[in-house]
């Protein structure tokens, strides 16, 4: 029944896209890395240094990810 009374996820990030600054940079940098790592995705042939990028992008949107979503737990947790 806990769960009934939690807004859904969505209604938090809609939420905190609205209202946090720091929250809409962290969304706009994930999304930046993942069009990123797409473009390079698309290259036939990525060369050692771009593997290299492409790893570290994806540990970088990983990690903002994790941020994300704890904002949004923390949000949630608190929301009445």
């Amino acid at each position: 029944m806990a769960d009934a009374q939690l807004r859904p996820a969505d209604d938090v990030k809609a939420s905190l896209l609205r209202t946090d600054e720091a929250f809409r940079q962290l969304v706009s940098e994930h999304h930046d890395l993942d069009e990123r790592i797409r473009h390079l995705l698309t290259l036939q042939y990525l060369t050692d240094q771009q593997q290299y990028d492409a790893a570290s992008m994806k540990k970088r949107k990983l990690a903002l990810k994790d941020r994300i979503e704890a904002m949004v737990r923390a949000r949630d947790a608190g929301s009445p």
